[in-house]
């Protein structure tokens, strides 16, 4: 059932002024998405009453918060405009949204395996068998694409340990590494499907809610681009410009100023660079003759 508020019954569509943002209340993206959401500058007003609906910094937003695996069909009857989940949720939901945003996270794949002693090598030595999952309708769909008939049993969690209960004799389950089936002694046959989290819109108010749900877009975006990058700035001879110019990789190059100095001829150099290469950049700098470097976090980009 959508979640209601007050005096709320039912299902009740968005405002027309707001964009309702869903994002999920539990799982293993759950904490990440609520902190990019933090980082884009929507920040949560009075989180802490445990509300499903809760109004942000900016009173034209606010988020709902609900299961991963709901908030396709949220988004796709118009409970919510956006909404925060995995792909893999969407397809099994089969719901009627635009995808908007890969947020590049909870990446993982799709995975069809069976018991390390299985006699099974492919989809389709596994004819008549019992497949268990979360994910019925794209296991279904999988094998009728594979022209192989299985009983698809569905679990609500532990998927891997049910071959070794005789539960079924293959699972069809999420990896992103890989540890977890090796722990419990399953094998890959094949794989079903890649996803990740992405931002997801329902069509109507996309159209009729374009301003505000391309103002979110980019405020999410400017948070994933900034990621990995950091910002450095030092004050360089300009005698020495050009040899630290060379040092730089910087995105679209570095930004040369003039400096007020008293008896120096000194410019002030800002650049933009992979955070991992700053522990080598900063030595080569020095050689190079910038100085009073610093570095600093970057939390937004916007190109």
């Amino acid at each position: 059932m959508i979640p209601t508020t007050g005096d709320e019954k039912g299902r009740k569509d968005v405002s027309e002024s707001t964009v309702r943002l869903a994002i999920p209340n539990k799982g293993r993206i759950a904490q990440p998405i609520k902190e990019l959401v933090e980082k884009s500058g929507l920040h949560l007003i009075g989180e802490g009453e445990r509300r499903l609906i809760v109004p942000t910094l900016d009173p034209h937003v606010e988020l709902l918060f609900a299961r991963p695996v709901d908030i396709p069909e949220y988004v796709s009857n118009g409970a919510a405009d956006l909404g925060i989940t995995g792909h893999d949720m969407i397809v099994e939901r089969g719901s009627e949204v635009d995808e908007l945003l890969d947020l590049k996270a909870g990446r993982a794949t799709l995975v069809l395996a069976v018991s390390e002693d299985s006699r099974a090598l492919k989809v389709t030595d596994l004819a008549g068998a019992k497949v268990a999952t979360e994910f019925p309708n794209i296991t279904r769909d999988f094998f009728r694409r594979h022209g192989v008939e299985v009983k698809v049993v569905l679990v609500g969690g532990a998927c891997e340990v049910t071959p070794h209960l005789g539960i079924a004799e293959a699972i069809v389950d999420l990896s992103s590494s890989g540890s977890t089936l090796r722990s419990n002694r399953l094998r890959v046959i094949a794989e079903v499907m890649e996803t990740s989290t992405v931002l997801i819109a329902n069509p109507a108010s996309r159209v009729r809610k374009a301003e505000k749900v391309d103002e979110i877009v980019l405020a999410l975006e400017s948070v994933l681009r900034a990621r990995g990058q950091c910002y450095l700035m030092m004050n360089v001879h300009r005698s020495c410009l050009e040899d630290v110019k060379n040092v730089l990789p910087g995105l679209s190059g570095p930004t040369v100023m003039e400096v007020a100095s008293r008896g120096e001829d000194l410019v002030a150099v800002h650049a933009v660079v992979n955070e991992e290469r700053v522990y080598q950049l900063i030595s080569l700098l020095k050689r190079a003759g910038a100085r009073d470097i610093l570095v600093m976090a970057i939390e937004r980009m916007v190109r």
